[in-house]
C-alpha cells in the first residue's frame, strides 16, 4: 500500500491507498511542528485498524511539506512504525520542470498542484490555491512551471483584522451576497468575500495579459474553492482533491 502525506501550514492530510489510483481512506489533522513521531503513530494506528490493514502493509511514503520543523518528525515516524525512508517531493524529483532561477524556493504543494495539472487539464493552465495563503500558480503550454503570486490566506486575513483592531469581531467564511451589509459581522464577512473575489479576479487578470499563449484551465483547490467558484468569471472548476491527484501522479513516476 501507498500512503500519501500532504503537510499543510494549518492541516495535513494523508490519504491510503490499496491499489495505483483508489484512495482507501483519507484522514486529516492539525499540522504542529512539534508533534512526535509517537504522536503521529498514536493518532494513526487505530485509524489504520479500522481499514482492517497495518503499518506493515505500507510500501512506499510519499510527502509533500512546506512546514520544515516538521519533517524529522515524519521521518522519525515512518523509519520507526513503517518502517520505510519517506520520499519528499522537491523540484529535483518530479518531471516537471520549474522554469525559476531558484527551483528550490517554490513550495512541494505548489509543485504537487504544477504534476496534477499538467496530467489533468488543458494547458496553459493556472492553479488558485485557496489555503493558509492564496496561491496563483501557472503552468505553461510545454508543462513547465513558470511562477506565480501570493497574497495572504483568506481566513489568515480575517485573523489579522480579528487580532489587530479592537472592535471587530472574528467571523466564518461565508458567501455574501450584498456588499452593503446591516451589521458588523456581516460587514467583515462581505469584505471579505467580495474583496478576495476582486482580488483573485484581478490577479488572474494580469496573468493571462501576461500569457503570450492564452490561458486554457485555471483550476480552484483548497477547502474554500467551491465557496468562490460560482462568483469568480475566470475559473473554470474547483478540484479539491489536486494535491492528492499530484501525489499520485508523483507515485507512479517514481515506481
Amino acid at each position: 500500500m501507498f500512503l500519501a502525506i500532504d503537510i499543510g501550514n494549518t492541516n495535513t492530510v494523508f490519504a491510503l491507498y490499496d491499489n495505483a489510483d483508489d484512495i482507501s481512506a483519507m484522514w486529516r489533522c492539525e499540522t504542529i511542528a512539534s508533534k512526535t513521531a509517537d504522536e503521529y503513530a498514536a493518532f494513526l494506528k487505530p485509524l489504520f485498524a479500522m481499514e482492517n490493514t497495518s503499518f506493515d502493509d505500507i510500501s512506499f511514503v510519499l510527502v509533500g511539506c512546506v512546514v520544515p520543523e516538521a519533517e524529522r518528525h515524519i521521518i522519525g515516524f515512518s523509519k520507526k512504525y513503517l518502517p520505510r525512508d519517506p520520499v519528499f517531493v522537491s523540484a529535483e524529483n518530479i518531471s516537471v520542470n520549474v522554469d525559476l532561477p531558484v527551483p528550490s524556493q517554490v513550495g512541494a504543494d505548489r509543485l504537487i498542484n504544477a504534476v496534477a495539472v499538467v496530467q489533468d487539464y488543458a494547458l496553459p493552465a493556472v492553479v488558485v490555491d485557496f489555503g493558509t495563503a492564496t496561491t496563483f500558480d501557472v503552468i505553461g503550454a510545454d508543462g513547465s512551471y513558470l511562477g506565480g503570486s501570493i497574497a495572504p490566506g483568506i481566513r489568515l486575513s480575517i485573523d489579522a483584522l480579528s487580532k489587530a483592531t479592537a472592535k471587530l469581531p472574528h467571523v466564518n467564511v461565508v458567501k455574501s451576497e450584498r456588499a452593503i451589509a446591516k451589521s458588523t459581522d456581516e460587514a467583515i464577512q462581505s469584505g471579505i468575500f467580495w474583496g478576495y473575489v476582486g482580488l483573485i479576479q484581478g490577479v488572474l487578470g494580469k496573468i493571462k495579459s501576461e500569457m503570450p499563449d492564452g490561458v486554457r484551465s485555471v483550476i480552484a483547490t483548497g477547502g474554500l474553492a467551491p465557496l468562490f467558484a460560482d462568483y469568480i468569471d475566470d475559473l473554470d472548476c474547483a478540484d479539491e482533491t489536486l494535491t492528492l491527484k499530484g501525489l499520485l501522479a508523483i507515485y507512479k513516476e517514481m515506481r
